[in-house]
């Protein structure tokens, strides 16, 4: 059969660094730090007292209150995220069969306030079980999907992708591979998370992943600098309407770039470890270079996973050389995680809009924080440090990892 072709014609943003996708863009460029010191919760007991918190977000400015108590943040910035980029794509909705949009979201923890918080309500109590009845419906990160679904009653595919960090880079692929079979003409995609809580923060530094750089988190998430300790905890939603190629240019819509292909793999080796020679990484490239049709010398801008971790950004670059051979050294590699943290399952989706934007400019965000270089890495390198760069950016990889050593890359390229 003869694979339809996939467009991105509407992005919507919620991160720690900006509150639409105009807003966080221009903070990538500008190379803006979203850590800060948490206001959600006392932090003074924490080894981390520090995040990448959205910032000046009222969920009352989007819905209702009664029914935002339905939901676990997670799902309310989904919402959010969605809203904004089925407007910015211009759907004449109603017109539209219901039966072909669908919904294929990522979360790799979703409510885990609400988990949190229920949980803790009845630890205090006598044992009599006394939960609330949205607990579970909160909680679960299909809700999501669901809650979009039902406000705009579209019918087509509809769920959930959980694989840790790679969530919403699965979810998009998933997606992008339904409308090309043509099982669906329209897929709102993405991602959204919501951890920063005492559960998210206190888990992470048992596991010892966090930063701990409480004198200077905007300049914590460092990722390739030789200094770097750890993943700075980010929250946040990004969504990205999917359209079959002829369904949007039919109707005449803006095209911000084509999907071309992606990639899965599996690093099959521990828990939470990366592979220390990046195999899994170049497999999920090689992947999705094959299912793009593509060489590595004509993929322009590759946003790394680029999490700020020791073993990780290592993996990553060891894995990508080897792929792109010398023309790693012509590319522009970046990680936005240096701006906005990890938005764990949400960072794909955030990661997946930045390439798009790039694209779109012509400009390329940086990696910030960077100020002791790693002798690992090869000077030669151009990691996009510290400030923005032009480039006509063609084609761009966005990379996505996660624990379990699930792996991901989407390839998108100007329309």
């Amino acid at each position: 059969m003869t694979l339809k072709r996939v467009v991105v014609t509407g992005l919507g943003a919620l991160t720690p660094i900006g509150n639409t996708l105009r807003e966080y863009w221009d903070g990538l460029k500008a190379g803006t730090s979203g850590a800060a010191p948490i206001t959600r919760f006392d932090a003074t007991l924490f080894k981390t007292k520090f995040a990448c918190e959205v910032k000046n977000f009222d969920i009352g400015n989007f819905m209702d209150r009664k029914e935002a108590r339905k939901m676990d943040p997670f799902a309310q910035y989904a919402m959010v995220v969605a809203d904004e980029a089925i407007k910015d794509s211009n759907l004449p909705l109603s017109e539209l069969d219901p039966h072909r949009i669908g919904v294929i979201w990522g979360s790799g923890i979703g409510g885990l306030l609400t988990f949190q918080e229920e949980v803790k309500s009845f630890a205090k109590g006598d044992g009599t079980p006394r939960f609330n009845p949205f607990f579970i419906p909160k909680m679960i990160p299909d809700l999501s999907a669901g809650h979009i679904s039902i406000k705009y009653g579209f019918r087509g595919p509809n769920f959930v992708t959980v694989s840790a960090c790679a969530s919403s880079t699965n979810a998009i692929y998933d997606a992008f591979t339904y409308i090309r079979l043509g099982k669906a003409d329209v897929i709102v995609s993405g991602g959204s998370e919501a951890a920063v809580c005492e559960a998210g923060v206190g888990g992470f530094n048992a596991m010892k992943a966090l930063s701990e750089r409480n004198d200077s988190p905007e300049t914590a998430s460092r990722p390739y600098d030789k200094e770097r300790d750890g993943f700075v905890l980010g929250e946040g939603a990004g969504a990205l309407i999917l359209e079959e190629y002829e369904h949007a240019k039919k109707r005449g819509a803006k095209i911000y770039a084509e999907v071309i292909g992606g990639g899965m793999s599996a690093d099959a080796y521990h828990i939470t470890a990366p592979h220390p020679e990046g195999a899994g990484i170049t497999k999920v490239m090689e992947n999705a270079l094959e299912d793009a049709g593509i060489s590595p010398q004509e993929v322009d801008y590759i946003n790394t996973h680029g999490t700020s971790t020791p073993l990780g950004d290592i993996g990553e670059i060891k894995a990508i050389t080897q792929v792109f051979g010398d023309h790693v050294f012509k590319m522009n590699i970046s990680s936005t995680k240096s701006m906005t943290g990890h938005l764990l399952g949400a960072a794909g989706a955030i990661e997946a809009l930045a390439c798009l934007m790039a694209i779109n400019e012509g400009v390329v965000p940086p990696t910030i924080n960077n100020s002791t270089p790693d002798d690992q890495l090869d000077s030669r390198l151009n990691l996009t440090l510290n400030k923005a760069q032009k480039r006509d950016v063609k084609v761009a990889l966005s990379n996505t990892f996660g624990f379990g050593g699930h792996n991901a890359s989407i390839i998108f390229r100007k329309a």
